[in-house]
């Protein structure tokens, strides 16, 4: 059966040094059918040309990375972020992106509670500005490790029961199998999420893990089971994009093309449905150091 890759999207942190020319030009090469965008990448190429060279290259964008960051030490900084999103959500309806995955930020003292109830107000928010650009906002859990310096949403329990607390299908959940899969609950979890799913990422924990931040393994390389994670999601009622999204020095340093290579390789191996699989002669060896 011929490879399928109609659900794999390359996040554009995965291939750090390409421009997002150069990641649309390469999606297009091996037949990858979607884009995530990085906020970054986008302002370099400007918003109206990144639009056009999506639509010319028959490139649907998956998300848009990122948005949040909601707490912050003054009201002014907080007022500050909160239209940052605002922006961000032109951004991803002027791109057609299929969400705005918000990394919710760090507390700005030792007060964690306040910090979450901060990211609580900034989505109520900006919500009414998504749901007039037709954009959904997509709560990212990150690993409790990142507590500290990147969000006070730690958990997917956290991110669904906040997310429920807007009932709106603007409002949703992005499943980040690196961030999530060491969670006792998180089938059940995931069952709970169901179509509030908004957004799914795939990456690999490696062990001895090389870097806190840039230390994700390409999937293969690790320990999380990802072919279950992605049929229970599956079960949920997910139906979009797969992206894989790689944050290591050794993958950034590779040639891009070389690494959509053995993305698309590894995907197919441990990630896509099994009847999906292509036969691989040789499989291509692990990469576990996070250092050039």
């Amino acid at each position: 059966m011929p490879a399928d890759l109609s659900r794999l999207s390359l996040n554009q942190a995965t291939t750090k040094y390409w421009t997002l020319c150069d990641a649309i030009d390469g999606c297009a090469r091996a037949g990858i059918p979607a884009i995530g965008v990085w906020r970054d990448r986008l302002a370099e190429a400007g918003v109206a040309a990144a639009a056009r060279m999506l639509r010319d290259a028959g490139l649907h964008c998956s998300s848009l990375c990122r948005g949040g960051w909601f707490p912050a030490a003054t009201r002014a900084e907080r007022a500050a972020r909160i239209d940052d999103n605002r922006r961000a959500i032109e951004e991803a309806a002027a791109l057609g992106a299929d969400v705005l995955v918000l990394v919710c930020g760090p507390a700005p003292d030792r007060d964690i509670r306040a910090a979450r109830a901060m990211v609580e107000e900034g989505i109520a928010a900006i919500l009414p500005d998504a749901i007039d650009h037709g954009v959904t906002l997509g709560i990212e859990p990150l690993h409790p490790m990142f507590a500290a310096d990147r969000s006070v949403i730690t958990s997917l329990g956290e991110a669904v029961a906040l997310a429920e607390r807007f009932d709106s299908p603007r409002v949703g959940v992005v499943i980040d199998a690196y961030h999530v899969w060491w969670d006792a609950g998180v089938y059940d979890l995931i069952q709970r999420c169901g179509r509030r799913t908004v957004a799914y990422h795939v990456s690999d924990w490696i062990v001895p893990l090389p870097d806190v931040l840039n230390g994700r393994g390409m999937m293969g390389d690790g320990v999380i089971e990802l072919r279950s994670l992605r049929e229970a999601v599956d079960a949920a009622g997910y139906r979009g994009f797969i992206e894989v999204e790689i944050f290591n020095e050794a993958i950034w340093n590779m040639p891009g093309d070389q690494v959509v290579s053995l993305m698309c390789e590894r995907y197919l191996e441990h990630v896509a449905p099994i009847q999906d699989q292509y036969p691989s002669k040789k499989r291509t060896p692990a990469i576990k150091d996070a250092s050039p």
